[in-house]
């Protein structure tokens, strides 16, 4: 199913993101931790996929050796798994980061295969061991490059430019990320709404914002890509906080303001449980306020967070 029907359905639902299981985990873990966001019947969930990385691993003869490892492989099969056993769509993460266009290629082979076709497109991360974004080799370093790719599959031709015997009756149709506070490594939000709407232009039918704890800048950042010529659903991301750490953690990492208030009442908590209980709070008066806006679809962050994010959409759905 085309997940973007639902976003002009005329009703209010919720989907969230989950990670493929760490290298050498079984899936039956994983599957435990969504059973019960699945009892609130979400509307499709995404998958995070995970490039390589360098790390040392030691030798017999007592030497460390610099070796390339996915601590997360199986973004594919993982994807085929839950949509086959929940019968909801799997939204993959299909990204530049680490990964070569031939390997995209495969990938794109594959979840044709399988009838996934739903995809959220981003650049990824930068290794963890560099100071700034480089392409892997013969691979991407934006997104819309990515995206020119997925465009030419979706019309019936490989990357040597062989035609397909068969082009799909299922197309891919694809997603894309905007942040409300501008991506880290823009210069401005202009120019940033500048590039997502070349993406839109591309053809993204749909936009997930990056996390924010302050619905106003998710109003605003609407209005610019309105103002902009941004017509298509723009899916608002939120998460609920659910330890203290994530008070410095979250600024820090993903690059987004956690308002006064909330960091005010974080600071006033005791122990994670307080914390936790905060972030909930937090995070169903954000979502009752964005369902009040006429929101659709709201999409929640709920990597470490699942029985947080089952209280509130326990409470809205």
């Amino acid at each position: 199913m085309d997940i973007t029907n639902y976003f002009s359905s005329g009703k209010q639902g919720f989907s969230f993101e989950t990670l493929p299981p760490l290298k050498g985990k079984g899936i039956e873990k994983l599957f435990a931790s969504l059973d019960p966001l699945i009892e609130m019947k979400p509307r499709y969930i995404n998958i995070t996929t995970h490039r390589s990385e360098l790390v040392y691993k030691s030798t017999p003869d007592g030497l460390y050796q610099k070796v390339s490892e996915r601590s997360r492989p199986g973004t594919v099969a993982v994807a085929a798994a839950i949509q086959q056993k929940y019968g909801i769509p799997a939204v993959p993460h299909l990204i530049c980061s680490g990964y070569s266009k031939y390997e995209t290629e495969y990938a794109l082979i594959d979840l044709s295969f399988l009838g996934i076709t739903n995809l959220l497109i981003l650049r990824g991360d930068k290794a963890k061991h560099d100071n700034r974004f480089i392409p892997n080799e013969n691979g991407y370093s934006h997104a819309s490059e990515l995206i020119d790719q997925v465009n030419r599959f979706n019309s019936g031709y490989f990357l040597d430019g062989t035609e397909m015997d068969i082009i799909s009756d299922h197309p891919f149709t694809y997603g894309v990320a905007g942040y409300p506070e501008k991506h880290d490594e823009s210069p401005n939000i202009d120019i940033d709404i500048m590039w997502l709407k070349n993406k839109v232009d591309k053809g993204a039918k749909y936009i997930v914002t990056q996390m924010f704890f302050d619905n106003s800048k998710y109003f605003a950042f609407v209005e610019r890509c309105r103002n902009a010529g941004i017509t298509i659903p723009i899916i608002p991301g939120v998460k609920p906080i659910t330890n203290l750490s994530q008070l410095s953690l979250l600024p820090k990492v993903f690059h987004v303001d956690l308002p006064t208030e909330l960091a005010t009442e974080l600071i006033k908590c005791q122990d994670d449980a307080a914390a936790k209980q905060v972030g909930v709070e937090w995070c169903l008066n954000q979502s009752r306020e964005l369902l009040a806006h006429g929101v659709e679809n709201i999409h929640y962050y709920s990597l470490m967070a699942t029985a947080s994010v089952k209280q509130v959409v326990k409470e809205l759905f």
